[in-house]
């Protein structure tokens, strides 16, 4: 480890940086990486110090009495880690802990362009009614994607508000396989006497249960829409959500007995 330069200011009117790192051959720090990209692109001139060994890195965890690393110096002054760096420099922290939509707009957002694509090329047209069966059709897919990857997660924050899980717990890990087939049935538009019922179902629950934790209740809870571990707060997109499965069903269900 060199040596400790973070006490020397620049005097040269040159914005100066000493990064410490944890570079070992069976581990590189990727918040080391971001921090020394992101100091080079705002124009300091950064020394790059690697913590090499973990006596290394304890060594200096216990001299800074800091927890973890990278820590970065900017003339002399300790800053902290990547957050506090991109703090220190004018940007938005990313440790996370707050409720965000962006999970579930970016899911929305590459589906309906699927929607698009998919309809441009069955029917030569980016947009028509078949644009939006799919575009339902490929969500209810995703979003039981996201809810399946880690199912076990998703049923405990889903037991937080669901009525019919609360009270027949098996119904947490049904539900992501049912969204999920009956959005395949649905962009296959084969089976709609199973698509049409399970949409409808679950659909329904979920609507009245968003409505009873959120509206009534009061309740301020994490949405289990797009999986265990979001931040995204339960009410309109969740409920959105349901209503918009209802919506197809019905459409799907009209269509079928016309």
């Amino acid at each position: 480890m060199s040596t400790r330069s973070e006490n020397t200011p620049s005097t040269t009117g040159t914005k100066t940086a000493t990064i410490y790192r944890m570079v070992m051959p069976d581990h590189v720090c990727p918040y080391g990486i971001k921090t020394l990209d992101l100091l080079e692109r705002q124009g300091f001139e950064v020394e790059d110090v690697h913590l090499e060994t973990d006596e290394e890195t304890t060594a200096f965890r216990e001299k800074w009495n800091v927890e973890t690393t990278p820590q970065t110096f900017v003339d002399g002054e300790l800053i902290g880690t990547l957050d506090d760096v991109r703090e220190f420099v004018g940007k938005k922290r990313k440790d996370g802990g707050g409720t965000s939509y962006w999970p579930v707009l970016t899911l929305f957002a590459v589906t309906i362009l699927m929607a698009a694509g998919a309809a441009y090329i069955a029917e030569d047209q980016w947009v028509s009614v078949r644009t939006f069966e799919w575009f339902i059709a490929f969500s209810m897919c995703g979003l039981g994607y996201l809810k399946i990857r880690d199912v076990e997660s998703f049923s405990t924050m889903f037991l937080n508000y669901d009525l019919l899980a609360r009270r027949w717990v098996p119904y947490s890990y049904v539900y992501p396989w049912a969204e999920t087939g009956a959005g395949l049935l649905m962009i296959a538009a084969v089976l709609n006497f199973v698509s049409v019922p399970v949409a409808l179902f679950i659909g329904s629950v979920g609507a009245a249960s968003v409505v009873k934790a959120v509206y009534i209740d009061k309740r301020e809870l994490k949405c289990a829409c797009v999986g265990g571990s979001s931040n995204v707060p339960l009410g309109f997109v969740s409920f959105t959500e349901n209503v918009a499965m209802v919506a197809m069903a019905i459409w799907m269900g009209a269509k079928h007995l016309l």
